[in-house]
Order: structure tokens, then sequence, then C-alpha cells
């Protein structure tokens, strides 16, 4: 069985046992319910709103990690206006303990 999940403008496909690197959600320790946007189970595919209503994907904080440095820069040609900017994203890692139907 497996699920596709979204969480943080991203869809993931995961299954039980899975670990992914996501954007930040909490703590470590925490326990987190994702909100799915499939579920196929075998010949089975649960796709309708209805039906994913009362379903689940639960996953717990096992750890932290940081994305790769990206630095930018922008300027003003003849006008002495430069602006120099840098970004580092922050993720959670986390481990998919169990998918339910509802």
């Amino acid at each position: 069985m497996y699920a596709v999940i979204k969480t943080g403008g991203k869809q993931y496909r995961v299954a039980e046992g899975d670990t992914l690197d996501v954007e930040r959600l909490g703590e470590l320790d925490d326990e987190v319910a994702l909100t799915p946007v499939l579920i196929v189970d075998g010949d089975t595919v649960v796709s309708t709103p209805d039906a994913l209503a009362n379903a689940a994907v639960k996953a717990k904080i096992v750890g932290a990690a940081r994305g790769p440095k990206i630095t930018g820069f922008t300027y003003k040609n003849k006008t002495n206006q430069r602006k120099r900017w840098g970004h580092r994203q922050h993720y959670a890692t986390i481990q998919i303990t169990g998918i339910s139907k509802g």
C-alpha cells in the first residue's frame, strides 16, 4: 500500500517505513498527520475527497537537515543599487509510521 501526500506545497509518494526530507514541520520526536491526496492498495485506488476525508497518514519526525546554500545578487545599471542575498532551507526528516484508509 502506498499513498501520495501533500506537504509544503509539494507532493510525495510514500509507503510505510519510508523516510524523506520535507520542509520543517515541528520538533524532534513529534507525531504529525499528513494530508493524503491519493491512496493505492493493490487494485483499489482511493482518490475522491469524500473517501479521503477519513484517511490518514501518520509520520514521526526523526531528524533535521539543511539544504544547500543559495546565493543571489541583483543590481540596477548606472544607479549604484546592489543587493546580495542568501538562503538555506531547513528540512525535517520524517519516517512514515502508518497509512489508513479510514
